[in-house]
């Protein structure tokens, strides 16, 4: 059976997507196509803000774009010597909250320590920071330009204080009709295709409802915890579709 997923490619410690491999025990024949790519925006302001330490309480990372931002400000604007010498020190006094375990793996290799990283989505961390917090200076936290405002809004409302910088924005990726036209060119209308995000719906829905023709409602599409959002596009459709909480 095949299965499409549309998401970037990720190698785990064995060279392999972890889907890709999961998926193949089971004999479905997966295949990833790539649908977001991303925009780094305001960096000179987020390095400027990341010189100053002592401005903020702590950092917010909810996701692995916002790190490799924090990464660029490092390489670009020749910071590494004085990040290695003082800064990371200055922030590891400090909170570093993260969620998930790829966003804090990539936060430790910048040399910061984190926690929070178990909680699994920004609600369940904004509680965990809610129950820990006590500084009065702002917590920083760099993020792209379709974040939730559930994080903010529940700091806000227990009174911590929080700044946000957008550093990244979120853009299909240049080569979705592309890979999508040869997709189904070589593989025929796939038996299910898993979306990742409520943006990457956004930009492959069209393309897919055109490539699938009179055969799409028999394509079982699976929408991730993220892409609950973008539910409401399915409204008229009859495909039958699988919220997961995967």
């Amino acid at each position: 059976m095949k299965v499409l997923l549309l998401k970037d490619a990720k190698e785990d410690d064995c060279g392999q997507d972890p889907y890709i491999r999961e998926l193949g025990l089971y004999g479905l024949e997966a295949t990833l196509i790539p649908v977001l790519s991303f925009e780094f925006l305001s960096l000179p302001s987020f390095s400027e803000k990341l010189s100053h330490p002592e401005d903020y309480g702590g950092l917010i990372f909810t996701s692995p774009r916002a790190v490799e931002a924090a990464q660029l400000c490092l390489e670009k604007n020749n910071k590494t010597e004085v990040w290695e010498r003082s800064l990371k020190e200055k922030w590891n006094a400090k909170s570093v909250y993260v969620v998930g375990n790829a966003t804090a793996s990539l936060v430790s290799k910048i040399g910061l320590d984190t926690e929070g990283e178990t909680c699994g989505n920004a609600e369940k961390l904004a509680e965990y920071i809610c129950s820990r917090e006590s500084s009065a200076l702002p917590l920083l936290f760099p993020c792209g330009n379709l974040k939730r405002e559930i994080l903010p809004k529940a700091l806000k409302d227990k009174g911590i204080a929080m700044e946000s910088v957008t550093v990244y924005q979120t853009i299909p990726h240049p080569g979705i009709q592309g890979n999508l036209n040869s997709y189904y060119s070589q593989q025929g209308v796939p038996a299910s295709i898993t979306f990742f995000s409520p943006s990457g719906l956004t930009y492959s829905l069209k393309h897919i409802q055109e490539l699938s023709g009179d055969n799409i409602d028999q394509i079982k599409v699976h929408l991730m915890w993220g892409a609950r959002a973008a539910f409401p596009v399915f409204r008229g459709a009859r495909w039958p579709v699988c919220r997961s909480r995967c």
